[in-house]
């Protein structure tokens, strides 16, 4: 489907049509290599290469972010002491962008970012039971039948028990006080991990997550760095 060159700009974050025009009339946008003589031609967006300052803009109506969250900042769009993770990103449309769900602020891992509110939804709502992946490391001896525990579910104090999770122990230390696992969740409760831990007798010294739904961490990204997401994970993401 063609649209105007001046709508697509706009729409794609860089300025009013005045402010398009101006980019246009500056010689700073190209279709297919070529510069256009002004807004008013009519582009596809999905057949052609639309680009500014040699930035190839997208026809994707969303925008969808893989942060690599660090410790030490918030889950949140604004927050007037802490750094939030939303001050790591750079994009046209930061003031539409949010994070789906939060991680602590001490916690590191994946956390998607986007302006798509249903995708979040369907990610976040409670009865869809969407995987959530973690890595820890606790310090404490855990039960010998705790995996049992975890997939049973856990009373956390709520008034329900936890969801049953599915618990792997990756490593001990020789004297058994400390262990490296690996704990899918199938709920979002407040502090869950640290709290179904803490039930069964350990702390966690270290947490990370590593996946969510279909969507796993690229290990590749440094701490506070992000990428967009391929086609094939959004895909895999909506299903």
């Amino acid at each position: 489907m063609t649209e105007r060159l001046d709508k697509f700009l706009a729409n794609a974050g860089f300025g009013t049509r005045s402010e398009v025009k101006k980019l246009i009339k500056q010689k700073r946008v190209q279709v297919d290599g070529e510069i256009p003589r002004n807004g008013d031609g009519r582009i596809d967006p999905e057949k052609q290469i639309i680009s500014v300052d040699s930035e190839m803009v997208s026809s994707q109506k969303h925008e969808y972010i893989l942060l690599h969250k660090p410790a030490g900042c918030v889950t949140a769009t604004k927050d007037n002491r802490d750094t939030t993770v939303m001050d790591l990103i750079d994009s046209r449309i930061k003031d539409r962008l949010f994070p789906v769900g939060r991680l602590d602020k001490d916690t590191e891992g994946l956390l998607l970012i986007t302006d798509d509110g249903p995708l979040a939804h369907q990610l976040l709502a409670p009865k869809r039971h969407v995987p959530k992946t973690y890595y820890a490391k606790v310090s404490g001896i855990l039960p010998e039948n705790v995996c049992e525990q975890f997939a049973q579910g856990l009373d956390i104090g709520d008034e329900k028990p936890t969801l049953p999770a599915e618990l792997r122990i990756l490593e001990r230390d020789p004297e058994g006080i400390s262990s490296e696992i690996e704990l899918t969740i199938h709920e979002g409760r407040f502090h869950q991990v640290k709290r179904m831990c803490h039930a069964a007798g350990c702390e966690v010294t270290y947490l990370k997550r590593i996946s969510m739904g279909t969507l796993k961490l690229d290990e590749s990204l440094e701490k506070g760095a992000y990428r967009q997401l391929t086609a094939e994970e959004i895909e895999k993401l909506k299903e």
